[in-house]
């Protein structure tokens, strides 16, 4: 146990609570906390018995948060910084970015000894690193900084979610001097039914065309299985079987309507129509689209998946054609008519679904092995699925519940949670990992 005990911290960004239950778990106490989204707020309120306030811009940092407390904590909003975000940083056109500042402000006029910061790892590398550079250089003028890229699972938390840690401590007070992140085991081993519990009636069931459209892919395996081909390692997008428009110069959108007319898109469908829009609609929705890199080409990663598949589908056409058309039944969207394989290539897994965790993402149906989760998302729709569950109504697959995902954030001790499925998933995707940040703050708070 850390020597402060009875320390005291501030939440901003606070969510759903992950900072605050790791600190009290070392004995801190909550004197202020900051939280945007109203259903958050109350939920705090309800979970911790504390008045979250809200926007933090409109915080006084003078009158509102208290003198002398021992820490801040922040996850700030990580959407400018994210891959999956439109990588604005301190350019955010929603000034999510900016909100960094206003960390330093409070670090500037309250000088807490400590600090602990957590984003997305992408924040290391974005702008060329001169965002990190510019966050570093700033947090410097006031205390000695450490980070470090660490995920759940390397702790035996079977969740894969990186993330970046930033602990500071004022420099006058004697810096990092000794401090060390916590030991940890990138390759620790995990399993995804150590957070399941079968007895959960809180569930979100899966629907029956999902079900089938697992039948179909399961079926593709079994023809592969069957005829011993090995299973692709990369993304598997049919609709670019049979399709021989050009890709490998200028993409399809900038082209001339002459020089799609005639040629076969999505599913060897052939390019016809009244203009281009009629012709582009033709072609699979990865290959419609205006965003490319310079000289309007496409990017390379996306050149070598359709050459894979193209290649893929002239080798093994007489055995892939009569299962073709189950992937052209109502129903499939564009994203369901991809698979991707996230599996090991060791032969002794075997090439069945009904024992892997499923998403459903719009970059197609992914796969992979039991042994830890997908990061949390913010999407109902990313939600994983154990297909393997038998339910206490006699079913057979369901989704992750909110009382895993709690469990996979280390967060059991919640009392309320949000009241949907897809709030709690937002929420819970948006969270720290408690036990990661305990084991983080327990080093940090020792430091002397």
């Amino acid at each position: 146990m850390v020597d402060n005990k009875n320390f005291t911290f501030i939440d901003l960004f606070a969510g759903i609570g992950g900072f605050h239950q790791a600190m009290v778990k070392l004995g801190g106490k909550c004197v202020f906390a900051s939280e945007l989204k109203e259903d958050l707020r109350e939920l705090y309120k309800k979970n911790f018995g504390i008045d979250c306030a809200g926007d933090i811009n409109e915080i006084d940092i003078k009158k509102d948060i208290p003198d002398n407390f021992t820490m801040l904590c922040a996850g700030f909003p990580c959407q400018p910084f994210s891959k999956a975000g439109k990588q604005q940083g301190f350019d955010d056109d929603k000034d999510r970015g900016n909100l960094f500042w206003k960390i330093m402000e409070i670090l500037e006029a309250k000088k807490p000894e400590y600090i602990l910061l957590e984003n997305v790892p992408n924040l290391k590398s974005h702008d060329d690193k001169n965002t990190y550079k510019v966050i570093s250089e700033k947090l410097s003028t006031l205390y000695e900084i450490a980070d470090d890229i660490i995920s759940p699972h390397y702790f035996e938390i079977p969740q894969h979610r990186t993330r970046i840690y930033i602990v500071g401590r004022l420099k006058k007070m004697g810096g990092l001097k000794y401090f060390k992140f916590p030991k940890y085991n990138k390759d620790a081993k995990c399993n995804i039914n150590d957070i399941i519990d079968p007895k959960d009636t809180d569930y979100m069931t899966l629907r029956k065309q999902t079900k089938r459209h697992l039948e179909v892919w399961q079926h593709f395996l079994d023809i592969l299985t069957e005829n011993e081909i090995p299973i692709p390692t990369f993304p598997i997008w049919a609709m670019e079987w049979g399709a021989d428009y050009s890709y490998e110069g200028i993409a399809p959108f900038y082209q001339y309507e002459k020089s799609l007319k005639g040629k076969h898109g999505k599913f060897g469908e052939l390019v016809n129509g009244n203009s281009k829009d009629d012709y582009l609609h033709c072609l699979p929705i990865y290959a419609q689209t205006s965003k490319t890199e310079k000289n309007h080409n496409f990017p390379d990663w996306k050149k070598t998946y359709i050459k894979q598949n193209r290649d893929f589908y002239a080798k093994y056409k007489k055995l892939l054609d009569p299962w073709l058309h189950e992937l052209q039944e109502p129903g499939f969207e564009n994203s369901h008519q991809k698979l991707e394989w996230n599996c090991s290539a060791d032969k002794n897994v075997k090439p069945i679904l009904s024992d892997k965790i499923i998403q459903f993402r719009a970059s197609g149906i992914r796969v992979k092995l039991p042994t830890y989760s997908p990061a949390l998302v913010l999407t109902t729709t990313q939600i994983p699925i154990f297909p393997w569950v038998k339910t206490p109504n006699g079913d057979v697959g369901r989704y992750m519940t909110r009382k895993e995902a709690a469990k996979l954030q280390r967060m059991e001790g919640l009392k309320y949670y949000p009241d949907t499925i897809a709030e709690a998933f937002r929420a819970f995707g948006n969270a720290v990992n408690v036990e990661v940040v305990q084991k983080i703050a327990e080093q940090l708070l020792a430091v002397k």
